[in-house]
Protein backbone atom coordinates (compact mmCIF):
# COMPACT_ATOMS: atom_id res chain seq x y z
CA UNK A 1 0.00 0.00 0.00
CA UNK A 2 1.25 3.24 -1.23
CA UNK A 3 -0.29 6.30 0.65
CA UNK A 4 -0.05 9.55 -0.45
CA UNK A 5 2.19 12.11 1.37
CA UNK A 6 -0.37 14.89 1.51
CA UNK A 7 -3.07 12.90 2.30
CA UNK A 8 -0.97 11.81 5.68
CA UNK A 9 -0.11 15.33 6.39
CA UNK A 10 -4.13 16.39 6.36
CA UNK A 11 -4.46 13.89 8.63
CA UNK A 12 -2.17 14.73 10.89
CA UNK A 13 -3.18 18.30 10.82
CA UNK A 14 -6.90 17.60 11.64
CA UNK A 15 -6.23 15.58 14.66
CA UNK A 16 -3.27 18.54 16.08
CA UNK A 17 -5.25 21.17 15.17
CA UNK A 18 -8.68 19.86 15.91
CA UNK A 19 -10.67 20.97 13.04
CA UNK A 20 -10.50 20.71 9.34
CA UNK A 21 -11.01 24.60 9.17
CA UNK A 22 -7.70 24.91 11.35
CA UNK A 23 -5.98 22.19 9.37
CA UNK A 24 -6.33 24.37 6.47
CA UNK A 25 -5.10 27.51 7.92
CA UNK A 26 -1.84 25.28 9.10
CA UNK A 27 -1.41 23.59 5.66
CA UNK A 28 -2.08 26.83 2.92
CA UNK A 29 -5.20 25.31 1.42
CA UNK A 30 -9.13 25.22 1.78
CA UNK A 31 -11.27 23.16 4.38
CA UNK A 32 -13.07 21.84 1.57
CA UNK A 33 -8.71 20.39 0.07
CA UNK A 34 -8.79 18.81 3.32
CA UNK A 35 -11.97 16.99 3.42
CA UNK A 36 -11.21 15.67 -0.36
CA UNK A 37 -7.39 14.34 1.01
CA UNK A 38 -9.07 12.86 4.14
CA UNK A 39 -11.49 11.15 2.37
CA UNK A 40 -9.69 9.96 -0.30
CA UNK A 41 -7.13 8.39 1.88
CA UNK A 42 -10.00 6.68 3.88
CA UNK A 43 -10.87 5.01 0.33
CA UNK A 44 -7.40 3.76 -0.24
CA UNK A 45 -7.25 1.99 3.32
CA UNK A 46 -11.23 1.35 3.06
CA UNK A 47 -11.60 2.38 6.39
CA UNK A 48 -12.77 5.64 8.78
CA UNK A 49 -9.68 7.39 10.01
CA UNK A 50 -11.57 10.65 11.89
CA UNK A 51 -14.13 10.87 14.00
CA UNK A 52 -16.05 13.87 12.88
CA UNK A 53 -16.28 15.54 16.36
CA UNK A 54 -14.95 18.52 18.11
CA UNK A 55 -11.97 18.21 18.35
CA UNK A 56 -11.68 15.99 15.91
CA UNK A 57 -10.22 12.54 17.03
CA UNK A 58 -8.64 9.44 14.92
CA UNK A 59 -10.43 6.43 15.02
CA UNK A 60 -7.72 3.10 15.84
CA UNK A 61 -6.86 2.99 11.94
CA UNK A 62 -6.41 6.60 12.17
CA UNK A 63 -4.14 6.17 15.11
CA UNK A 64 -1.87 3.86 12.83
CA UNK A 65 -2.02 6.21 10.14
CA UNK A 66 -1.37 9.43 12.32
CA UNK A 67 1.82 7.80 13.88
CA UNK A 68 3.05 6.84 10.51
CA UNK A 69 2.35 10.43 9.31
CA UNK A 70 4.08 11.66 12.13
CA UNK A 71 7.35 9.86 12.09
CA UNK A 72 7.31 10.37 8.10
CA UNK A 73 7.52 14.50 8.47
CA UNK A 74 10.11 14.03 11.55
CA UNK A 75 12.54 11.20 9.13
CA UNK A 76 11.95 14.36 5.95
CA UNK A 77 12.67 17.01 8.38
CA UNK A 78 15.77 15.79 9.65
CA UNK A 79 16.66 14.38 6.39
CA UNK A 80 16.48 17.46 4.78
CA UNK A 81 18.16 19.47 8.17
CA UNK A 82 21.28 17.17 7.13
CA UNK A 83 21.51 17.14 3.42
CA UNK A 84 20.69 20.90 3.08
CA UNK A 85 21.68 22.65 6.80
CA UNK A 86 21.66 26.25 5.55
CA UNK A 87 18.20 26.01 3.76
CA UNK A 88 16.09 23.19 6.43
CA UNK A 89 13.57 24.88 8.72
CA UNK A 90 13.30 23.65 12.27
CA UNK A 91 12.70 20.24 13.05
CA UNK A 92 9.21 19.43 14.23
CA UNK A 93 8.48 18.04 17.45
CA UNK A 94 5.10 17.42 19.58
CA UNK A 95 4.75 16.36 23.14
CA UNK A 96 2.63 16.40 25.73
CA UNK A 97 3.20 17.81 28.94
CA UNK A 98 0.86 18.37 31.97
CA UNK A 99 0.11 22.07 32.98
CA UNK A 100 1.76 21.51 36.36
CA UNK A 101 5.47 20.67 34.97
CA UNK A 102 4.41 23.18 31.87
CA UNK A 103 4.11 25.87 34.17
CA UNK A 104 7.62 24.95 36.38
CA UNK A 105 10.54 22.47 35.66
CA UNK A 106 9.50 22.29 31.63
CA UNK A 107 10.63 25.38 31.46
CA UNK A 108 13.84 25.02 31.39
CA UNK A 109 13.29 22.85 28.66
CA UNK A 110 11.48 25.45 26.23
CA UNK A 111 14.89 27.67 27.48
CA UNK A 112 17.09 25.11 25.66
CA UNK A 113 14.74 24.91 22.73
CA UNK A 114 15.07 28.44 22.11
CA UNK A 115 18.51 28.54 22.69
CA UNK A 116 19.00 25.28 20.42
CA UNK A 117 16.93 27.04 17.39
CA UNK A 118 16.60 23.98 15.22
CA UNK A 119 13.25 22.79 16.74
CA UNK A 120 9.84 23.74 16.11
CA UNK A 121 7.98 22.69 19.16
CA UNK A 122 4.13 22.04 19.38
CA UNK A 123 3.48 21.21 23.39
CA UNK A 124 0.12 20.02 23.82
CA UNK A 125 -1.09 20.88 27.45
CA UNK A 126 -2.87 17.38 29.11
CA UNK A 127 -2.77 15.52 32.30
CA UNK A 128 -0.40 13.34 33.27
CA UNK A 129 -2.85 10.58 33.92
CA UNK A 130 -3.98 10.81 30.37
CA UNK A 131 -1.15 12.09 28.23
CA UNK A 132 0.24 8.81 27.58
CA UNK A 133 -3.01 8.57 25.16
CA UNK A 134 -1.79 10.67 23.15
CA UNK A 135 0.96 8.72 22.62
CA UNK A 136 -0.37 5.60 21.59
CA UNK A 137 -2.57 7.68 19.18
CA UNK A 138 0.62 8.83 17.51
CA UNK A 139 -0.26 12.51 18.27
CA UNK A 140 2.57 13.00 19.87
CA UNK A 141 6.38 11.83 19.64
CA UNK A 142 7.04 12.56 23.64
CA UNK A 143 5.11 13.05 26.91
CA UNK A 144 5.39 13.50 30.81
CA UNK A 145 3.36 11.21 32.05
CA UNK A 146 2.45 9.25 35.37
CA UNK A 147 2.68 6.21 33.70
CA UNK A 148 5.74 3.91 34.85
CA UNK A 149 4.24 1.25 31.60
CA UNK A 150 5.92 1.98 28.42
CA UNK A 151 3.81 2.80 25.40
CA UNK A 152 4.02 0.37 22.57
CA UNK A 153 7.47 1.39 20.59
CA UNK A 154 8.51 3.83 23.72
CA UNK A 155 11.35 3.95 25.76
CA UNK A 156 11.00 5.26 29.52
CA UNK A 157 12.60 7.80 31.88
CA UNK A 158 11.80 8.40 35.25
CA UNK A 159 11.55 11.71 36.66
CA UNK A 160 11.47 13.09 39.96
CA UNK A 161 7.71 13.22 41.35
CA UNK A 162 6.07 16.53 42.01
CA UNK A 163 4.69 17.15 45.49
CA UNK A 164 1.30 18.85 46.13
CA UNK A 165 0.63 20.75 49.62
CA UNK A 166 -3.18 21.37 50.22
CA UNK A 167 -3.16 25.10 51.21
CA UNK A 168 -5.52 27.91 51.86
CA UNK A 169 -5.47 31.47 53.16
CA UNK A 170 -5.58 32.20 57.06
CA UNK A 171 -8.44 34.03 56.91
CA UNK A 172 -10.57 30.79 55.04
CA UNK A 173 -9.05 28.51 57.17
CA UNK A 174 -9.73 30.35 60.51
CA UNK A 175 -13.78 30.51 58.93
CA UNK A 176 -13.82 26.75 58.43
CA UNK A 177 -11.18 24.91 59.99
CA UNK A 178 -11.01 26.76 63.64
CA UNK A 179 -13.46 24.36 65.33
CA UNK A 180 -15.24 21.02 64.93
CA UNK A 181 -13.68 17.98 63.00
CA UNK A 182 -10.99 18.99 60.51
CA UNK A 183 -12.82 16.55 57.65
CA UNK A 184 -16.29 18.30 58.42
CA UNK A 185 -14.63 22.25 58.06
CA UNK A 186 -13.10 21.23 54.07
CA UNK A 187 -16.51 19.60 53.32
CA UNK A 188 -17.70 23.19 54.12
CA UNK A 189 -14.53 25.56 52.76
CA UNK A 190 -15.30 25.81 49.46
CA UNK A 191 -11.80 23.77 47.12
CA UNK A 192 -10.60 24.69 43.78
CA UNK A 193 -9.94 21.87 41.19
CA UNK A 194 -8.23 22.92 37.66
CA UNK A 195 -10.66 20.68 35.80
CA UNK A 196 -12.79 17.12 35.50
CA UNK A 197 -9.28 15.27 35.42
CA UNK A 198 -8.07 16.60 38.69
CA UNK A 199 -8.27 14.90 41.64
CA UNK A 200 -5.35 16.09 43.75
CA UNK A 201 -8.04 17.56 46.14
CA UNK A 202 -9.98 14.40 46.67
CA UNK A 203 -6.92 12.64 47.38
CA UNK A 204 -6.77 14.85 50.71
CA UNK A 205 -10.29 13.96 51.06
CA UNK A 206 -10.24 10.39 50.85
CA UNK A 207 -7.35 10.62 53.00
CA UNK A 208 -9.43 12.01 55.83
CA UNK A 209 -13.21 10.21 54.87
CA UNK A 210 -14.03 13.74 53.96
CA UNK A 211 -16.89 14.48 51.83
CA UNK A 212 -16.80 16.37 48.65
CA UNK A 213 -17.65 20.05 49.62
CA UNK A 214 -20.64 21.92 48.35
CA UNK A 215 -18.84 24.25 46.34
CA UNK A 216 -15.88 23.87 44.03
CA UNK A 217 -14.29 26.22 42.13
CA UNK A 218 -12.57 25.02 38.33
CA UNK A 219 -9.55 27.15 37.14
CA UNK A 220 -7.70 25.63 34.46
CA UNK A 221 -4.81 27.48 34.14
CA UNK A 222 -1.84 26.49 36.73
CA UNK A 223 -0.66 30.11 36.88
CA UNK A 224 -4.65 31.27 38.15
CA UNK A 225 -5.08 28.35 39.51
CA UNK A 226 -2.54 29.74 42.31
CA UNK A 227 -3.38 32.88 42.21
CA UNK A 228 -7.17 31.58 43.21
CA UNK A 229 -5.75 29.81 46.23
CA UNK A 230 -4.01 32.81 47.18
CA UNK A 231 -6.96 34.98 46.41
CA UNK A 232 -9.12 32.87 49.34
CA UNK A 233 -11.37 31.34 46.34
CA UNK A 234 -10.93 28.14 47.65
CA UNK A 235 -8.47 25.41 48.66
CA UNK A 236 -6.23 23.50 46.83
CA UNK A 237 -3.06 21.92 45.86
CA UNK A 238 0.00 23.67 44.86
CA UNK A 239 3.27 22.18 44.30
CA UNK A 240 6.24 23.33 46.35
CA UNK A 241 7.73 25.29 43.48
CA UNK A 242 5.05 27.81 42.96
CA UNK A 243 4.41 28.20 46.65
CA UNK A 244 7.80 30.31 47.08
CA UNK A 245 7.86 31.50 50.84
CA UNK A 246 3.83 31.72 51.00
CA UNK A 247 4.30 29.58 53.93
CA UNK A 248 6.93 30.99 56.10
CA UNK A 249 5.09 34.36 55.37
CA UNK A 250 2.21 33.34 56.43
CA UNK A 251 0.04 34.20 53.20
CA UNK A 252 -0.96 30.82 53.11
CA UNK A 253 -1.49 27.82 55.94
CA UNK A 254 -1.98 24.03 55.05
CA UNK A 255 -5.69 22.59 55.69
CA UNK A 256 -3.80 18.83 56.20
CA UNK A 257 -0.82 17.01 57.20
CA UNK A 258 1.12 15.24 54.55
CA UNK A 259 1.25 15.88 50.98
CA UNK A 260 0.55 14.17 47.64
CA UNK A 261 3.33 13.22 44.95
CA UNK A 262 2.75 12.59 41.70
CA UNK A 263 5.52 10.15 40.03
CA UNK A 264 6.67 11.35 36.43
CA UNK A 265 8.03 9.78 33.28
CA UNK A 266 9.26 11.12 30.31
CA UNK A 267 8.06 9.03 27.67
CA UNK A 268 9.20 8.90 24.00
CA UNK A 269 9.42 7.04 20.38
CA UNK A 270 11.93 4.38 20.14
CA UNK A 271 12.93 6.22 16.69
CA UNK A 272 16.65 7.14 15.93
CA UNK A 273 15.83 10.70 15.56
CA UNK A 274 18.69 13.29 16.47
CA UNK A 275 16.29 16.28 17.60
CA UNK A 276 14.47 13.79 19.65
CA UNK A 277 17.85 12.68 21.57
CA UNK A 278 18.53 16.39 22.43
CA UNK A 279 14.58 16.89 23.84
CA UNK A 280 15.26 14.04 25.95
CA UNK A 281 18.45 15.23 26.99
CA UNK A 282 17.12 18.59 28.05
CA UNK A 283 14.25 16.95 29.90
CA UNK A 284 16.58 14.80 31.77
CA UNK A 285 19.10 17.76 32.52
CA UNK A 286 15.93 19.77 34.08
CA UNK A 287 15.07 16.92 35.97
CA UNK A 288 18.59 16.04 37.53
CA UNK A 289 19.06 19.84 38.24
CA UNK A 290 16.55 19.75 40.69
CA UNK A 291 13.67 21.34 38.39
CA UNK A 292 11.29 18.54 38.80
CA UNK A 293 12.24 17.94 42.85
CA UNK A 294 8.65 17.00 44.87
CA UNK A 295 6.54 20.03 45.18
Amino acid sequence: MRLDPQQLAALRAVVQHGTFDAAAVTLGVTPSAVSQRVKALEREVGQVVVRRVRPCRPTGAGEVLLRMATQLALVEAEAEAALRPTEAGPVPLSVAVNADSLGTWFRQVLAAVAQDQQVALTVLAEDQGHSAELLRSGAVMAAVTADPAAVQGCSVVELRPMRYLPVATPALVERHLSRGRKRDGLARMPMVRFNAKDDLQHEVLRRLDAPDPAVVHHVPSTEDFAVAVRLGLGWGMLPEQQLGDDLQAGRLVRVARGAVSVPLYWQRWRIESAALDRLTGWVRAAAVSGAARPR
